[in-house]
C-alpha cells in the first residue's frame, strides 16, 4: 500500500506538463499581434508607394503641390497625419484652375493688331485741313504786300502812324473786314488771328492780358482799333465801364480816356453795341472830342440810323468812316456767306466796302474761305485806315 501511493502523484506529475506548455500557448497568442502590426505596416508600405507612384506619375501642375509638401513631409512617415495631408492635394486644384487663364492674354494679341491699323487712317484727314491753308496763304501775299506803302511824316495824327502800311492798288473795289468784341474769347479771337492778314481788329477794353494779345495780332499783319463799350436801347449788357447817358460829362471822359489808355499801337476807335448813346449828342460831344484829339480816327458801327458818330466827326474834321454791312447777323456759314455776297457788290458799286463781323465760328469759317476767293474774283483786302485815307480824311 506504501508503494503504490507514490505512484500516483508520479502519474500525476507526470500530466501536469500540459499548463507548463505556456510557450506553446503563448505562442499562439502572439502570432495574432504580430500580424496585426505586419498588416499596419503592409498598409503604411502600401501607401507610401502608391504616394511615390503618385509623385512620379503626377503632372507638372501637381509637381508644384509636391514642392510645396516638403516642409510637411517630415512628420508623414511617424504619424497617421500624412493621409489626410494627402487628400489635402485637391484644394491646389483650384489655384492651379486659376492659373489657366493665363492663356487668355494669348487671345489678346490679335485684338491689338487689329487695333493698330485703325491710327493709320487716323493721321490721314490732318494732311487735307492742312493742304487747304497753305493755298489760301499763298494767294493772299499780293494784297497784303503794297507796291506803294505810305511814308509817314514825323507830325503825322497817331491813327496814321499805327496804320498798317498798306495802299490798294488802284482800279480794283477795296474791302475791309473789321472783326469786333475781340480779346473776351481767347480761343475764338485767336482763330480769328489766324486768318490771313489784312483784318482790322476791334478790342475789347476789359479783355484780359489785352496789351499782349493786341501786340500778337498786330505781328500778325492785322490793324487794331479799340471797341468801346456804350449802352443800347435794349437791355443787353455791353460790359464793366459801358458809357451811360445817364453819366455825367465828368464820368463820361474818366471812363472814355480809361479805355482809350487799356492798350496801344491801334488806329481808332468803333462802339460796341450803343444804340441809344450813339443817338445822344450831348453824351457822344465829349467822347469823340477825346478821340479826335489823340489824332485818332473814328469808325461808326451804326447800331442804330439815329447815330450822332457821323456828324460830329465831320464837325470835329477828324478821319471817320461808317459801318456798309454787318455780317452775322445770323451766325451760319451760309449767312455769312450771303453778306459777303452783299459786302461786294456794295464795294462794286461804290469802290470799297466795310463789313463788321465777330469772333463766331461760322463767321471765321466763311471768311477762311471767302478771302481767297474774293481777291480771283479782282476785289482786294484791306485794313480800315486805308479806306480812310482814301474817302474820308478828315485830319
Amino acid at each position: 500500500m506504501a508503494k503504490k501511493t507514490p505512484r500516483k502523484p508520479q502519474k500525476a506529475a507526470a500530466r501536469k506538463p500540459s499548463p507548463k506548455t505556456p510557450a506553446a500557448t503563448s505562442g499562439r497568442a502572439v502570432s495574432p499581434v504580430l500580424l496585426a502590426l505586419a498588416g499596419v505596416i503592409a498598409v503604411f508600405a502600401v501607401a507610401l508607394g502608391a504616394r511615390f507612384i503618385i509623385g512620379r506619375d503626377a503632372p507638372e501642375t501637381e509637381s508644384v503641390v509636391e514642392r510645396e509638401a516638403p516642409v510637411i513631409a517630415p512628420a508623414a512617415p511617424i504619424k497617421a497625419p500624412p493621409p489626410p495631408k494627402v487628400a489635402e492635394a485637391p484644394p491646389p486644384p483650384p489655384p492651379v484652375r486659376e492659373a489657366e487663364p493665363a492663356p487668355a492674354p494669348v487671345p489678346a494679341p490679335p485684338p491689338q493688331v487689329t487695333e493698330a491699323p485703325a491710327p493709320v487712317p487716323v493721321p490721314a484727314p490732318p494732311p487735307p485741313p492742312a493742304m487747304t491753308p497753305k493755298p489760301v496763304v499763298a494767294m493772299l501775299p499780293p494784297p497784303v504786300a503794297p507796291l506803294d506803302p505810305p511814308k509817314v511824316a514825323p507830325g503825322s495824327p497817331l491813327w496814321k502812324k499805327n496804320a498798317l502800311p498798306f495802299r490798294a492798288p488802284p482800279g480794283k473795289p477795296a474791302i475791309a473786314i473789321v472783326i469786333d468784341d475781340m480779346g473776351v474769347d481767347r480761343k475764338r479771337s485767336n482763330r480769328a488771328v489766324s486768318l490771313p492778314a489784312p483784318l482790322t481788329l476791334a478790342w475789347l477794353p476789359y479783355a484780359h492780358e489785352l496789351p499782349a494779345q493786341a501786340r500778337a495780332a498786330r505781328a500778325a499783319g492785322h490793324e487794331l482799333m479799340l471797341h468801346l463799350p456804350m449802352e443800347p436801347s435794349g437791355s443787353a449788357d455791353p460790359g464793366p465801364q459801358a458809357l451811360r447817358v445817364s453819366l455825367d460829362k465828368g464820368e463820361i471822359l474818366r471812363r472814355t480816356k480809361a479805355a482809350l489808355d487799356s492798350f496801344d499801337g491801334y488806329v481808332g476807335v468803333n462802339n460796341h453795341m450803343g444804340s441809344r448813346f450813339t443817338a445822344d449828342s450831348a453824351a457822344m460831344a465829349p467822347v469823340l472830342g477825346e478821340i479826335a484829339r489823340r489824332g485818332l480816327l473814328w469808325l461808326d458801327s451804326r447800331t442804330t440810323a439815329k447815330s450822332a458818330g457821323l456828324t460830329l466827326a465831320r464837325e470835329f474834321q477828324m478821319p471817320f468812316a461808317g459801318r456798309d454791312i454787318f455780317l452775322d447777323n445770323e451766325m451760319t456759314v451760309s449767312a455769312v456767306r450771303g453778306q459777303l455776297a452783299k459786302t461786294e457788290q456794295v464795294a462794286r458799286k461804290q469802290g470799297y466796302a466795310i463789313a463788321i463781323g465777330h469772333p463766331h465760328d461760322a463767321t471765321i469759317d466763311a471768311l477762311a474761305s471767302w478771302m481767297p476767293e474774293v481777291q480771283k474774283r479782282g476785289f482786294v483786302l484791306v485794313p480800315v485806315s486805308a479806306v480812310v485815307r482814301a474817302h474820308h480824311t478828315g485830319g
